[in-house]
């Protein structure tokens, strides 16, 4: 055994946060014989993990003060917050030595104040959000991004590593949550894209089969065509994330542009329609039947034969490494 896998088999890790990505992220720790405690709102969510050998936290404080790491995987940057900062929130519970890592997609600005907290406390801060999808996460495949001191990165990627595939070190904390907004703000566009191709395709007589074909073939190929139309075309429109995070994600970037004067002119487009479609469908439905709002405009059925109700990742778990970018 290397010196690194004697670190990280010695590495205990609390897991705040089973939801659709968080629980597979867990998954992945516990798949990987990690020392790994686990806490959700709901207890039974996080009876399967304790069955596979988790240990239960019993609160946000007493997980940190257990163990080196503390992870957070929430659905907004409210939830985060109130788990930090709560009287038996993380925050009490953090010393020298230990790690926050910040998993959820974020606010920037939130994340570096609760991180100069965390620093407060002698403790270091990483917000690592991922990218590739539910699938992905389940399967350690996933790409994460990566934001802190270098090394803090270094101590941390050993971990990242049994998280996912591809880690990128992105800078100082605060900036792989930027680059996690924008590049949650291009799928979206993606998916608005793709469902006004799909529907224009069947109402000019198009095979909605060679359509999709013809797609993945050229230089309109995505990684949201390969996933999301796939689900979409099977009627399932499960993708495992729904109307409001998408929302909270491409707001995020707004958010951003506007700080910047960048003057966006797709951008708040986008939000309008999702904001429809969370009117009309509610806030937990599923993202990709944003196109039911062409589908009800046109009187077409945007489904046909062939395709998968969910999505699998059908690559073999790799082992993780570090995504160095370029350099002139």
């Amino acid at each position: 055994m290397t010196a690194t896998e004697t670190s990280v088999a010695t590495m205990s890790v609390g897991f705040i946060g089973l939801g659709n990505v968080g629980g597979k992220l867990a998954g992945s720790l516990l798949r990987n014989n990690m020392d790994v405690t686990v806490r959700d709102l709901d207890r039974g969510t996080a009876q399967p993990f304790l069955d596979k050998g988790a240990s239960w936290g019993e609160s946000p404080r007493a997980m940190a003060e257990s163990c080196d790491i503390i992870i957070t995987c929430l659905p907004s940057p409210a939830a985060s917050a109130a788990v930090m900062e709560a009287e038996d929130g993380i925050l009490a519970g953090l010393g020298d030595g230990k790690i926050w890592a910040e998993m959820s997609t974020t606010d920037q600005a939130e994340v570096t104040r609760l991180g100069a907290k965390v620093a407060a406390a002698g403790a270091a801060a990483v917000d690592c959000p991922v990218s590739g999808g539910c699938h992905r996460a389940a399967t350690g495949n996933i790409a994460i991004f990566a934001g802190c001191e270098r090394e803090v990165f270094e101590r941390m990627l050993p971990v990242l590593t049994i998280l996912g595939r591809r880690v990128l070190h992105t800078g100082p904390l605060g900036s792989a949550s930027m680059l996690k907004v924008m590049t949650n703000y291009l799928a979206t566009a993606n998916l608005i894209t793709l469902s006004e191709a799909l529907v224009t395709c069947k109402a000019i007589g198009l095979d909605l089969n060679t359509t999709y074909e013809a797609i993945r073939i050229s230089s309109g190929n995505s990684f949201v065509h390969e996933t999301e139309s796939q689900v979409i075309l099977n009627g399932s429109r499960d993708i495992n994330f729904t109307m409001d995070l998408v929302i909270k994600d491409i707001s995020l970037f707004q958010q951003l542009a506007a700080g910047a004067g960048v003057p966006l002119e797709i951008s708040p487009k986008m939000i309008e329609i999702f904001r429809d479609g969370a009117e009309r469908y509610g806030p937990r439905e599923w993202s990709p039947n944003i196109i039911r709002r062409l589908e009800e405009a046109t009187g077409l059925d945007i489904t046909t034969p062939g395709f998968p109700a969910e999505i699998l990742d059908d690559e073999p778990e790799e082992a993780g490494y570090e995504v160095v970018p370029k350099r002139g």
